[in-house]
């Protein structure tokens, strides 16, 4: 009797890379959640939630970012640098937030 001789295989799964969703959302005059660690590259969605133009204003020396964010409007920021990002609303100053990039 003649045994038949089959290569090995093997099954690799490579494993696909997930988008994480990093949001901020601005409702009652505040940033929730107040604090976000986010991975470098990572881009970051505001979403304002109130009928009340804000801002999203770092108050980093020097400022990084400073950017207009209409009622009901989004706006995103990709971070590629780590560090801590102490941010503003300039128009309602007690709004206050961080972004902490690793």
């Amino acid at each position: 009797m003649t045994t038949a001789s089959y290569p090995s295989t093997t099954t690799t799964t490579t494993p696909v890379p997930t988008t994480s969703i990093y949001q901020v959302k601005i409702a009652g005059y505040a940033f929730t959640p107040s604090s976000i660690t986010v991975p470098v590259g990572a881009t970051v969605t505001w979403i304002n939630q109130d009928q009340a133009d804000h801002t999203v204003t770092s108050t980093n020396v020097p400022p990084t970012f400073d950017r207009p964010i209409a009622g009901g409007a989004t706006i995103n920021i990709t971070f590629t640098v780590p560090g801590t990002y102490n941010y503003i609303c300039a128009i309602h100053p007690s709004m206050t937030g961080v972004v902490i990039v690793k």
